[in-house]
């Protein structure tokens, strides 16, 4: 497993750093995509988007059944996801990214991102979203965190209003170095997010709905490429 800075060299943009704050313009984000729960036929659309669209990292969510099988999927996105030189992140489960060949994982909240920061690194990345405050992504970036994410819904579908994470996106942007991934849970918010001055744009399960995959990435990535990206 190559040390961060060769994953981070492979997948673009640095996860662990960026530009100084205060830049009036930065590079348009890249796309960071979640796979649904439930991952039957992703890993097919997979091969299509990476050909056709870039994107900087893939979170896959681990289905519901035992370790060994848990494993072998992310054995089967990690094959099909690095060998394209996008980084393949697990939601959760940072202690079998290392076993499952997984770049890292992406924690909710901080208590998790902490509990799980030194068993991720210095060798795999480490993320962390489901952040209540301004101060708890303050805390988990001093703590370490390569990105914070805003705008992902929790665990009983819930997210913040969306004029919320477009706060939230730009004052991160505007004050901080570590970089920020911005939620889009539908295709409309793509281009605010971009604008925001996110430095990822994460496009949910909602871009694998209907075999539309290919598609509805490629047109997410023509939206934030088109973006005027500030800080």
């Amino acid at each position: 497993m190559p040390p961060i800075c060769q994953i981070a060299e492979a997948i673009g943009p640095d996860m662990a750093s960026r530009q100084q704050p205060g830049d009036p313009r930065r590079p348009a984000p890249r796309l960071y995509l979640v796979t649904p729960q439930d991952c039957t036929g992703v890993a097919d659309q997979l091969v299509s988007i990476l050909a056709a669209t870039d994107v900087a990292a893939v979170l896959l969510q681990l289905p519901q059944c035992d370790e060994r099988g848990q494993i072998d999927c992310a054995k089967t996105f990690a094959a099909t996801v690095q060998s394209r030189g996008v980084a393949l992140l697990l939601d959760g489960h940072a202690d079998l990214a290392a076993r499952a060949g997984a770049d890292g994982a992406h924690l909710t909240g901080r208590d998790a991102f902490e509990t799980a920061y030194t068993t991720l690194k210095p060798d795999r990345i480490a993320g962390c979203g489901g952040l209540a405050s301004r101060h708890d992504a303050m805390v988990a970036a001093e703590s370490g965190a390569d990105y914070i994410m805003f705008g992902e819904p929790d665990a009983t579908g819930h997210r913040p209003p969306f004029s919320a994470v477009l706060d939230r996106v730009a004052w991160w942007a505007e004050v901080f170095e570590v970089p920020c991934v911005g939620f889009a849970a539908t295709p409309e918010e793509v281009g605010p997010l971009a604008a925001a001055g996110a430095d990822f744009v994460a496009l949910g399960p909602w871009v694998f709905a209907d075999d539309r995959g290919l598609e509805a990435a490629t047109a997410a990535g023509h939206e934030i490429a088109g973006a005027e990206v500030i800080a």
